[in-house]
């Protein structure tokens, strides 16, 4: 099984989108520099919770490092937030973690590959793929607003998954 290390530093864009109907969506984290561009699946509760996560450090980071604009503001509609072609997933995500910079005033994003072992082989040999996003506080606190927009676009009630509910009078 070949790992895969990628070090996108620092990204042109990162967006997390979806491909699918409602109830059938594959929530993606993808991002790119240059002609390099890494897609990821991730599940829908990782995608909220990566969201809060990062509202949660820009908050931190603004206190603690204040930009000399002030505070991270974001304009979606300056971004593209659309996934771009083909969305080609390189694995799907196990977990992430979040990272800073302070002399280059970047966020790192790190996303590792979940590894789901055949029987019989080593689970020491075996090192799960990781990708590294570079980003602009601008960028991570864009990612994370549109990435709730999208956790939010999706069916009213998520329990229901697609089920026909039967109401009984």
């Amino acid at each position: 099984m070949p790992n895969i290390e990628l070090e996108l530093n620092p990204v042109e864009f990162i967006t997390i989108g979806t491909v699918g109907p409602k109830g059938q969506r594959v929530f993606h984290l993808q991002a790119g520099k240059g002609d390099q561009v890494a897609s990821m699946i991730i599940e829908k509760e990782q995608a909220a919770a990566l969201s809060e996560a990062v509202r949660e450090l820009v908050e931190d980071l603004d206190k603690r490092f204040p930009p000399p604009e002030g505070r991270t503001t974001v304009n979606l509609s300056a971004y593209n937030m659309e996934l771009r072609d083909p969305v080609s997933p390189l694995f799907r995500i196990a977990q992430m973690g979040l990272g800073y910079d302070e002399d280059r005033n970047m966020v790192v994003l790190v996303a590792q590959e979940l590894i789901t072992l055949e029987e019989g082989v080593d689970p020491d040999t075996v090192e799960p793929g990781i990708v590294r996003m570079w980003c602009t506080r601008e960028q991570i606190a864009a990612l994370s607003q549109h990435a709730m927009q999208t956790v939010q676009a999706g069916r009213p009630d998520p329990r229901l998954n697609g089920r026909l509910v039967y109401y009984w009078t």
